[in-house]
């Protein structure tokens, strides 16, 4: 059985009265390998609550109780939070397989590219110094509105993107394997986001799609996104 974790920031946590992307990803797995085959693991289980401002909501849009809200994501969180964290987190929870969305916060707020991309390599070194097999699938930074409206945060933006994947192909093993995701080519900031940067429901399948289709590409694990048909298909009223 595989575990896996989602890391990531805003827009893996989702907020109040979302499905998320990490349930679109359950959807997929469920069709694609089968429950005994895999589970989700993670030390947190709640949205964001955007009136209170901290992550207590459990109204998640999907009521089914079958799906498991454990993940390692945080509102306002990137790799600079996560990397201090993850070998911790690793170690208690044992995920064999990271799925990670991080890099807009800290560009945004905290770091340059250069800085974000090695805190990206600290966070892998810090994650096999908890699990020295596990495998890491990395989504590079997506489109946003703040990249835009904002030539020299996108050229950040560029950059880090262009770190993260040198990164990946330096840290990259047999052993512990590394996976840069590819970012969904049709994203579309104003038919895919609700704000210009967290995903509606459209923007989650793509973003699940990323993570499925790269593992099924370079793995061999589960099948393409769009073939697996309950995870393009949401059954519940609110979908």
């Amino acid at each position: 059985m595989l575990r896996f974790m989602f890391v990531g920031d805003s827009m893996t946590i989702g907020s109040a009265g979302e499905h998320t992307w990490r349930h679109r990803m359950w959807q997929h797995l469920r069709a694609s390998v089968g429950d005994a085959a895999f589970a989700v693991v993670g030390p947190r289980r709640a949205l964001h609550d955007k009136v209170s401002g901290e992550p207590v909501s459990y109204a998640y849009a999907c009521d089914d109780p079958d799906f498991p809200r454990e993940h390692f994501a945080g509102w306002g969180e990137g790799w600079l939070h996560m990397a201090p964290q993850v070998a911790d987190v690793v170690r208690k929870d044992a995920p064999d397989v990271l799925l990670v969305s991080l890099g807009l916060i800290d560009l945004g707020f905290y770091t340059n590219a250069e800085q974000t991309a090695e805190n990206a390599r600290r966070f892998v070194a810090a994650a096999r110094s908890a699990n020295p097999h596990v495998r890491l699938v990395l989504l590079p930074v997506i489109p946003n509105i703040r990249a835009r409206t904002d030539a020299p945060f996108a050229a950040e933006v560029a950059r880090f993107n262009m770190l993260l994947a040198k990164a990946v192909a330096d840290l990259d093993t047999g052993v512990s394997p590394l996976l840069l995701a590819s970012t969904p080519p049709s994203y579309d900031i104003d038919a895919d986001t609700y704000d210009g940067t967290h995903p509606n429901e459209s923007g989650e399948h793509k973003l699940a799609a990323a993570f499925a289709d790269a593992m099924h590409q370079a793995w061999g694990l589960g099948t393409p996104y769009e073939t697996a048909p309950p995870a393009l298909n949401e059954l519940s009223p609110a979908g």
